[in-house]
């Protein structure tokens, strides 16, 4: 797999993100694995200071799919969000663990549970809590 690209998140979705982690279901454990290891290797700051290029949680982000060449828009969301987020990606789901902290234009490998791996590129964001004054949603 390629490095990583570096990541930014937001102190207070990095603390939501800890308590989902720790009170995880056996069936998302693996991704909530993942998704822990990004948390440790990303670059925790204020909310205020994450940069408006950056995917953050609630985050309204197109991405392209390279490996299936399918570009989509959809919005990062908690687990418990997404039944009532039609265009939701749960943070739990491989790609979404793998979109947080991104900036537009980054490209990452993620390997699927069936082992498959995608490559994805970030395109742009249409909407970011941070950038919109909704620091604390």
């Amino acid at each position: 797999m390629a490095t990583l690209p570096s990541i930014i998140i937001n102190r207070l979705d990095a603390e939501r993100l800890e308590r989902l982690i720790d009170r995880v279901a056996a069936a998302d454990r693996q991704v909530a694995e993942q998704l822990e290891d990004e948390l440790e290797r990303g670059e925790v700051v204020e909310p205020h200071e994450v940069p408006a290029d950056i995917v953050s949680m609630n985050s309204r982000v197109e991405f392209t799919d390279l490996t299936r060449q399918q570009s989509l828009v959809r919005t990062l969301v908690y687990p418990h969000a997404l039944p009532g987020q039609q265009d939701g990606l749960s943070v739990l789901a491989p790609l979404g663990a793998a979109l947080l902290g991104l900036k537009v234009g980054s490209l990452i490998e993620w390997r699927l549970p069936d082992g498959s791996l995608h490559e994805v590129r970030i395109e742009a964001l249409h909407y970011q809590p941070e950038s919109a004054g909704d620091l604390h949603r």
